[in-house]
């Protein structure tokens, strides 16, 4: 075990060193606290602690919208209803909680075990699958804090990532705890996927399947997350303030919670909601749309207790067909209402995503015209 120093800001320490240190261990977060840490290594402490009450819950006239899309395909007045609802949820909040959406309560549950078993593996099993290597050589990667070597802060986090479509890992190359799980969601989680970006294409009054032909769900990459008990939690983040890069992003988390919309100059809590679902836009949704849906900061506080799971699903064009051109949908764009982002690839605005990092800017801001 790397013992990494813990003392208080101080300009002249090699952060660089420890961060590797902390990366060679390869055991992450969870490998501080299973070593019985009592104090949050340097590395992770944030310049402006966050509010120590945390646990508060937002005011009632601030929680996040929630749809229910019981019947919406058999009532067309329920679906023009949810289609309204899906407009002013992402006109405004940017994120929406879904109910009744198709994928059975069990599955929930088991992709939520499937990813808890990934991280609590024995360390050497683990081991296997931590990589900084996201060429797509790798099935799944499992590292802590993708941007670790970027980010102006450490997150409390580790995580795992896999590329489930287009070209979906065979059974073997993903770990035993989560393999077939992780098969089974991503298949449900692409269908709900799909339905809810029709519903979008509807809500900007578009064809149904406008933003599927856009290749807005050809890649499907789903991460697990998990956030250990900190033992100083307002000296930490879970997960810095961000908005997410692809068009849609479907979160399953348990009911510890901890996740913050930032809605109307305040950070709101997104409560769980036992069987729901959390949608939200992403920085590609706003380009393509030209700002009329928003892709909202959003952060996860650190937490005295653990660990926390989530799965996102995030949907996103192939980047392997780097001639196709993302830009403000034509119908959209308007001699009152102009393009407001130049074109790009899916390829071309990960890349700066990633080599960016979660620093608390947009990546947004860098194809603003």
């Amino acid at each position: 075990m790397v013992t990494v120093s813990t003392s208080a800001f101080t300009p002249d320490y090699d952060r660089k060193a420890e961060l590797t240190a902390f990366d060679e261990t390869k055991t992450g977060v969870k490998g501080l606290v299973d070593a019985g840490i009592t104090e949050v290594p340097r590395i992770f402490l944030q310049p402006s602690p966050e509010n120590l009450n945390t646990a508060q819950p937002s005011p009632l006239d601030l929680s996040l919208p929630t749809i229910d899309l019981d019947g919406i395909y058999e009532d067309p007045i329920r679906k023009k209803k949810v289609i309204e609802q899906v407009n002013d949820a992402l006109g405004s909040w940017g994120f929406f909680q879904i109910v009744n959406h198709g994928i059975p309560i069990d599955m929930l549950e088991e992709m939520k075990n499937g990813a808890l078993g990934f991280f609590e593996q024995d360390d050497e099993v683990k081991k296997q699958w931590y990589t900084r290597d996201f060429s797509g050589k790798h099935k799944l990667v499992h590292n802590s804090n993708f941007d670790l070597y970027t980010a102006p802060v450490t997150n409390w986090r580790d995580s795992f990532s896999a590329i489930m479509t287009p070209d979906p890992p065979q059974p073997d190359e993903l770990p035993l705890p989560c393999r077939d799980i992780l098969m089974e969601y991503s298949a449900q989680v692409m269908k709900l996927g799909c339905s809810i970006l029709k519903l979008i294409s509807e809500a900007l009054g578009l064809d149904p399947s406008h933003l599927l032909e856009m290749g807005c769900a050809e890649r499907l990459s789903i991460v697990g997350n998990y956030y250990p008990r900190c033992p100083q939690p307002e000296l930490a983040m879970g997960t810095t303030e961000h908005t997410d890069a692809g068009f849609i992003t479907i979160l399953l988390q348990d009911n510890i919670g901890g996740l913050k919309v930032f809605y109307q100059d305040q950070w709101t809590h997104v409560l769980p909601i036992p069987g729901a679902l959390v949608v939200n836009a992403g920085d590609l949704l706003q380009l393509v749309t030209n700002d009329k849906f928003v892709s909202a900061r959003h952060k996860v506080v650190a937490n005295k207790v653990g660990p926390r799971i989530s799965v996102a699903s995030f949907f996103m064009t192939d980047l392997t067909k780097t001639s196709k051109v993302l830009e403000p949908i034509k119908e959209l764009v308007l001699d009152d209402n102009p393009a407001n982002y130049r074109a790009t690839t899916g390829k071309e605005f990960m890349s700066h995503f990633m080599r960016k990092g979660l620093d608390e800017t947009s990546a947004l801001v860098h194809f603003k015209i």
